[in-house]
């Protein structure tokens, strides 16, 4: 039988050589499994450091380059068994090629996420910022340098690089930037814009000085003739303008043959290619292999269809998984046992000074711009962020024998050191949301009767815009209550790296776009032209991540004092009933609005396919409006927005109260009967208001007659909280939507069958409570403004389930 078995392994050369390598006892003297195991390795080791270090506030780049450092010479490294096993010369040269060779596709991807469009359109405010960040962070700690080597004694190398490490300082990359603002989650923020725009108009006036620098500082140091530094610039500038006019017009050419086709794999393999051989013509001419990808990411249309695909095709595998091993690569060659005590404290004094040069750099073009002091303090922090930008550079200069090993380590280690600060301080000391938080009331309730109503109203698509504009109308614009309309089209972002806030019509502050919006714009225009001289609408888009477009949602809610704000809900029903789960984000984005929002928020579920709504605007005979009253500030909040309505002439609405029996004497109770008995003072005489009660036991009671009577309405408005009730006790498990509370997910519920819109509405938060929750009539002020209160209510229509 062995010598069957041994006969069969021989015939197959794969699995003798295999077996050669199991006899020789190290299967990891083949370059192949051990190159499997160090990546395998390396991977384990910066995840587990990512998860560790998350919780205190650092970033991914900190904890990859540590997992890195862990195998290095600086810790498991120093044992001469792991070095020899794991990372021996020729293991390590392997993994550090292989990490290099992937570098030029994480460059790749990230420069084709940059329109280099809006990189040249910065606003003067981010240009001067840039300027000046540059500027100072170029010019002070260089002069500090030459002023060390003059008067300090130090070692030769040092020295000679000291001068270089002092340049290095003023490198402010937009892509090391992004990276650290998208980890933070304040991109679509003031501070994260701001920030984004001058780092990219810093990179325009730094990479071009930077390069030619450097080529003089190559050419001195090799003592070659400025001959060659011409032909340094020429082959620079020769390679550019390959890639310029002949790569791009050709890509251009290719997409635009495919008539509006997904990209095909053949244009991907040869985008590849060509980001290969840009990477090698860099190398020939002398260059960082990194400089052919960068420019030919630049050149690349951003955004659909081919930035986005090879976005889709290519981030996962280069940037989530393999942009990691670089980082750790150079925590593998960082030895923090070379580093000398002069070379770390001359180093820190350059490091220290350019980080406050570019604090002061922020600081002072932000006060003549009239930016807040702490903006512009968090700025200068993020400014002094670091990445895998300036990783490469001092590899660089570390192969071009311009570093030691020692000052390379000390580099590496800075980078750390800074990063590690940087993160969990502007963590600390920056909520965004702050921002938002408005110190007055000012939700429907809460406004006087007359006030203009300002509405801000989400899109994702095109599908709400009919019941939007149903609900927009019914909110009855009039000579002496104007509405104002605010509309925000969500766009995701796909393939590039900057988000976008831009105006649909002339702004002060903000760029004007033609997006894609024509349908959204010219609902809108017909709606201000039906309600000439009552109604005004304003219209933006958003083009930005879904982790974080909240901010663009909450900061224009905010700027246009926005009463509430009306958000698209994530499902969408079918004209056969069934329900498709449209985008996951918009459910994140809702959640973190409601949070968030400085006004009263309201989800639409829209319905309106199911029952063929037509349009209010173009003379529906009857919108019929519900009002599911159980108590709370958010049902309060219901209450006020359709006792509004119910002004328009071809609105009805009904509010339906719950009382629970037994609970007639209960403060709440008394609370609550004072609330609607104002609003029905207050819409005595109207026929189009009515409200009815009805007595229930239980939440069994109570959601039988909710499925009995909802589907005689267009449009049913519940609040999103309520407090404490037999009716919901228990129901609280089975909540699928949590930002729909309750009642409201019951409503959205595919087993709901009605054919009935539904909008919960929650209302403003004040220092994150509910207004008026369980305040009594005696502590409160007057709910509905100019209403008597001692006009005798008029009779309300009481149903009992009592049997």
């Amino acid at each position: 039988m062995d010598v069957i078995n041994s006969t069969v392994v021989c015939t197959h050369p794969s699995n003798n050589y295999h077996e050669s390598v199991w006899r020789l006892g190290n299967p990891l003297a083949s370059p192949t499994p051990l190159l499997f195991l160090q990546v395998s390795l390396i991977t384990v080791v910066t995840q587990l450091m990512d998860a560790c270090l998350k919780p205190l506030g650092q970033t991914s780049l900190v904890s990859q380059i540590l997992g890195g450092l862990v195998f290095g010479p600086s810790m498991l490294g120093h044992k001469e068994m792991v070095t020899r096993i794991l990372f021996p010369m020729k293991g390590s040269l392997i993994l550090d090629t292989v990490a290099s060779f992937f570098l030029n596709f994480f460059y790749f991807i990230c420069c084709v996420k940059i329109d280099t469009g809006t990189m040249l359109k910065t606003e003067k405010q981010a240009m001067t910022i840039g300027i000046s960040v540059f500027a100072f962070a170029f010019v002070i700690p260089l002069g500090l340098s030459f002023a060390l080597t003059s008067f300090v004694s130090m070692d030769k190398t040092l020295a000679a690089a000291l001068p270089l490490i002092a340049m290095s300082q003023s490198f402010t990359v937009f892509i090391s930037i992004s990276v650290l603002l998208t980890e933070l989650k304040i991109l679509n923020t003031n501070v994260g814009r701001l920030a984004l725009s001058s780092a990219m108009f810093t990179d325009v006036v730094s990479i071009p000085t930077i390069t030619l620098i450097f080529a003089v500082l190559h050419v001195k140091h090799s003592n070659k003739s400025m001959l060659t530094l011409l032909w340094i610039l020429l082959s620079i500038g020769a390679l550019v303008v390959v890639i310029i006019y002949v790569i791009r017009p050709t890509i251009i050419w290719y997409v635009g043959r495919l008539n509006g086709n997904p990209i095909d794999e053949l244009c991907i393999v040869c985008i590849i290619l060509c980001v290969l051989f840009t990477s090698f013509c860099s190398e020939f001419i002398g260059q960082h292999y990194g400089m052919g990808p960068i420019v030919l990411g630049l050149v690349v249309p951003e955004g659909p269809p081919l930035g986005s695909t090879l976005i889709t095709k290519m981030e996962t595998v280069f940037v989530a998984f393999l942009y990691p091993l670089y980082l750790a690569v150079n925590g593998l060659q960082t030895d923090i046992f070379k580093i000398s005590f002069q070379a770390t404290w001359i180093i820190t004094v350059i490091v220290i000074v350019g980080f406050v040069a570019k604090i002061i750099a922020v600081i002072l073009p932000g006060y003549y711009y009239n930016v807040p002091m702490k903006d512009c303090v968090l700025i200068g922090l993020v400014l002094n962020g670091r990445g895998i930008a300036e990783l490469s550079m001092y590899n660089l200069m570390k192969n071009g024998q311009l570093l030691t090993g020692q000052l390379f380590s000390l580099l590496v280690v800075t980078l750390i050191v800074i990063n590690g600060i940087i993160a969990p301080l502007v963590k600390l000391t920056y909520n965004s949301s702050v921002e938002y938080h408005s110190a007055k009331r000012i939700s429907i309730q809460h406004i006087k009767r007359d006030s203009e109503l300002r509405i801000m109203v989400c899109f994702n698509k095109n599908e709400n815009i009919p019941t939007m504009l149903n609900i927009i109308e019914a909110s009855c614009a009039s000579r002496e209550s104007n509405v104002e309309v605010i509309a925000l089209l969500l766009v995701e972002l796909l393939g590039r790296s900057r988000p976008l806030l831009v105006a649909h019509q002339p702004h002060d502050t903000l760029p004007i776009t033609n997006c894609d919006s024509t349908q959204l714009d010219n609902a809108l225009k017909q709606y201000a032209q039906l309600n000439d001289g009552c109604a005004h609408v304003q219209s933006f888009t958003s083009i930005s991540d879904f982790d974080t477009i909240h901010e663009d949602v909450c900061g224009i809610s905010f700027d246009r004092r926005a009463n509430i704000l009306i958000m698209p809900f994530h499902k969408r029903w079918e004209i056969d009933g069934t329900v498709e789960v449209k985008n996951r984000g918009i459910q994140t984005i809702n959640i973190k609005v409601l949070e968030r929002a400085p006004c009263s928020v309201g989800i639409l579920i829209d319905r309106a396919i199911l029952s063929g709504c037509p349009s209010l605007l173009f003379g529906k005979p009857t919108y019929y409006v519900a009002v599911i009253f159980i108590g709370g500030a958010d049902d309060a909040e219901a209450l006020a927005y359709a006792s509004r309505m119910a002004r328009h002439e071809r609105v009805n609405v009904t509010v339906i109260r719950f009382l629970v029996f037994g609970e007639e004497n209960s403060k709440d109770r008394k609370y609550e009967t004072d609330l609607v008995d104002e609003y029905r003072n207050y819409n005595n005489g109207n026929s189009r208001f009515e409200i009815s009660e009805e007595v229930v036991r239980d939440g069994i009671e109570f959601f039988s007659s909710v499925r009995r009577m909802v589907d005689c309405f267009d449009l049913v408005m519940v609040g999103r909280s309520h407090p404490q009730s037999v009716l919901l006790h228990g129901h609280e498990q089975w909540n699928e939507c949590p930002e729909l509370g309750v009642v409201g997910d019951m409503l959205a519920s595919q087993d709901f069958a009605t054919k009935a819109s539904v909008l919960v509405v929650q209302q403003q938060r004040m220092g994150g409570k509910f207004i008026n929750q369980h305040v009594m009539p005696s502590q409160r002020d007057q709910l509905v403004h100019n209403v008597p209160m001692n006009e005798p209510p008029i009779p309300s229509c009481t149903i009992s389930m009592d049997k």
